[in-house]
């Protein structure tokens, strides 16, 4: 098994170490697990697209534009 090292902020370690009976190493591996896991399905329906980066700006900005005016009809 390979090794990780880890940085946390101390506010952080301060709040785990309320908490020692936590294996925090095993709560870590099954986050990274999970986040893998999403990701991978994320780039399984990504890899059939045909939707370009542009594309994606451009209906982002629709987007945008329309939650704008919506926001105004609504003042």
């Amino acid at each position: 098994m390979t090794n990780l090292t880890l940085s946390i902020p101390d506010d952080l370690k301060a709040k785990m170490s309320h908490f020692p009976e936590i294996n925090w190493s095993e709560v870590a591996r099954q986050a990274i697990m999970e986040k893998t896991r999403v990701l991978g399905q994320m780039q399984h329906l990504l890899s059939r697209s045909t939707l370009t980066e542009q594309d994606a700006l451009t209906i982002g900005r629709e987007i945008k534009r329309r939650i704008w005016k919506k926001s105004q009809r609504a003042r």
